[in-house]
């Protein structure tokens, strides 16, 4: 499945929040630098989702905040596992 991702580094902690039009949020401690950002949200990735860093791919945004992510498991398993991780408002 397709994965799309607003994504802020330099955040103080680390957590998943929707945004009010809807949008996926991923808030990361690591710098923009050198492509770190992009390595450490692909392992917060596979530690919320309970799967190996190799079932996700960052297919679109390596230099952007919007990101599309290719996870290689079923869409509805990741649904309900990433809708268990939002913080709410």
């Amino acid at each position: 499945m397709k994965l799309h991702l607003k994504v802020k580094p330099n955040s103080k902690a680390d957590e998943l929040v929707r945004e009010a039009d809807g949008t996926l949020k991923a808030k990361i401690k690591a710098p923009p630098v050198d492509g770190k950002a992009n390595a450490y949200l692909v392992n917060y990735l596979s530690k919320l989702l309970g799967m190996a860093k190799s079932n996700i791919v960052l297919l679109k945004g390596e230099t952007n905040t919007h990101k599309t992510f290719e996870i290689n498991a079923d869409e509805a398993t990741v649904t309900e596992l990433l809708n268990k991780a939002i913080k709410p408002d």
